[in-house]
């Protein structure tokens, strides 16, 4: 077994790998390479193994992230909840993230973040607080609608009364979305992406993704961004305006998501990530979700220990309460430098 680089001319044999192995996110495919590199400037090591016979038999996607506010580090996949080592067998996966880690103590980078569905039978360090919940869908709409129950019901039914108005659709949607996430991220401390983000996510797989935005008012007050791969579809970004909650206008909001994915025949819908019993997990476990466990292994260098790069951490407690205070114009301006250097 050899273990390479990725080279444009093996980008197709990397995606097929990526299509056969059940393991095989969306964020695996080579195409967030480019888009990562284009948008932000981070290098990238997207390792492969082949056999002998020339097959390739497991692929580990690594961006490198480096600032002087959060340090010099490896992730795979950074923005998003997978991106791990994915291989024929976990002994090829392992001698992937082997490789890593050399690379890593060659390149004096602190840490490399795996991200991973399973838990490793080798001495990583590792990380178990996030999990993501994912809810098996039935054929039918109102088979979902009955298990939820009255309460649930009338939950999702109460924004009607506001007379809101559903809309689904693609990248003439964007500024609509973009609106309302930016308001959202400012509101929770958070620096936001940039809208150019989601731009190349929409036009770099145009039939992976989704929209739908609930105005209220001509307004939008509620949207959420849609990325489907294989027989899942997941909503890593949701957003909905503080002054809409007292309506439960986010009930809305995912009832519609879930339908949208009942009708085009999927099998699974992920909620995403949260921390175990936080406010995010219950709300989506009341869905009816499972919890699936993400194990995040690290390679460490010397001196360094797992890292807390998270809105958690007091270390960034004023930061966050400034940040809320700012103008959204000016989070939307500045903050795209600042998350660009965030896991």
């Amino acid at each position: 077994m050899n273990i390479l680089e990725l080279k444009d001319s093996d980008n197709d044999r990397w995606n097929r790998f990526v299509e056969h192995n059940h393991a095989g996110s969306i964020y695996h495919l080579h195409e967030w390479r480019e888009l990562i590199y284009k948008l932000f400037g981070h290098k990238s090591y997207y390792l492969y193994a082949e056999s002998d016979a020339g097959d390739v038999t497991g692929i580990l996607p690594i961006i490198r992230l480096k600032s002087r506010l959060f340090g010099d580090y490896m992730v795979s996949m950074p923005y998003v909840n997978y991106g791990g080592a994915i291989g024929n067998s976990r002994t090829t996966e392992h001698s992937l993230m082997d490789y890593a880690s050399k690379l890593g103590e060659k390149l004096g980078v602190q840490h490399i973040e795996f991200r991973d569905i399973y838990e490793r039978q080798q001495t990583w360090p590792i990380r178990t607080d996030k999990v993501a919940m994912i809810l098996d869908l039935p054929e039918e709409e109102e088979t979902l609608w009955t298990s939820l129950g009255s309460k649930m019901r009338a939950q999702i039914k109460r924004p009607l009364r506001e007379n809101p108005h559903v809309k689904h659709g693609h990248i003439e949607l964007l500024d609509d979305f973009y609106n309302v996430f930016s308001i959202n991220m400012r509101d929770l401390g958070t620096p936001v992406y940039p809208k150019i983000f989601f731009k190349t996510i929409l036009e770099t797989f145009p039939e992976n993704c989704h929209l739908v935005i609930i105005h209220l008012n001509n307004r939008p007050v509620c949207a959420g961004f849609l990325i489907s791969y294989k027989q899942t579809i997941e909503i890593p970004w949701a957003s909905s305006l503080r002054e809409v909650n007292p309506f439960g206008m986010n009930m809305l909001l995912y009832w519609e998501v879930i339908k949208y994915a009942i009708k085009e025949g999927y099998h699974h819908f992920d909620f995403g990530r949260s921390t175990i019993d936080s406010g995010t997990y219950r709300f989506k476990k009341q869905w009816g979700a499972q919890m699936k466990q993400l194990y995040w292994h690290y390679w460490l260098s010397d001196g360094h220990e797992i890292p807390q790069l998270s809105p958690n951490n007091a270390k960034y407690k004023v930061a966050i309460a400034a940040w809320k205070k700012m103008p959204v114009f000016m989070t939307t301006l500045i903050g795209p430098g600042i998350v660009k250097n965030l896991p």
